[in-house]
């Protein structure tokens, strides 16, 4: 997370040099940058799942290729939650208030902001794991146990995301 905050804050030089001048502007940037910063992240952890999901669609490919298309239907449950999550975390509410918005977040409740996205993040290593399984299934014993547990897996990520959005609105964001 620091190299995201990192790039944003390297993209913004001329406002430091500005904030070195004007007292109390350094810390309206740092704010502004950290709600640059949320967004960055929420885009990649979009983007890594949105590689899962496409991932999932090749699977569901190759099952309709070699005859599995019995199966089609619950690896698609698995593939609308997956959807749904990333759809949802690209609409996120920001993890910061901007300075003129009215609810202000403090330091506190953007690490906690943070740490649920990088618990987003890390779960992609659930739905990759559990990706690898169908993969490996297609074709043998166990396929459709695999896709119960993809599924419960994509379902686990949505429940993720969900108390990041009920913190949120309990922060009033």
């Amino acid at each position: 997370m620091s190299d995201i905050f990192e790039k944003v804050a390297q993209s913004h030089d001329w406002f430091k040099k500005i904030g070195d001048k004007i007292p109390g502007f350094k810390d309206v940037i740092k704010r502004g940058d950290q709600r640059m910063a949320d967004k960055l992240l929420r885009e990649q952890i979009a983007n890594e799942y949105e590689g899962q999901y496409q991932r999932l669609s090749s699977l569901q490919r190759d099952l309709i290729g070699q005859g599995g298309i019995q199966y089609i239907d619950d690896l698609e449950a698995a593939g609308l939650k997956l959807r749904q999550f990333v759809d949802r975390i690209r609409g996120a509410a920001y993890g910061y208030a901007g300075i003129f918005d009215p609810i202000k977040v403090d330091t506190e409740e953007l690490a906690k902001v943070y740490e649920y996205d990088a618990y987003l993040m890390s779960l992609k290593d659930n739905v990759a794991r559990a990706l690898d399984n169908v993969e490996a299934s297609i074709g043998g014993e166990g396929l459709d146990a695999t896709i119960r547990n993809l599924t419960a897996v994509s379902q686990g990520v949505l429940d993720a995301y969900n108390k990041r959005s009920d913190h949120m609105r309990g922060l009033g964001g």
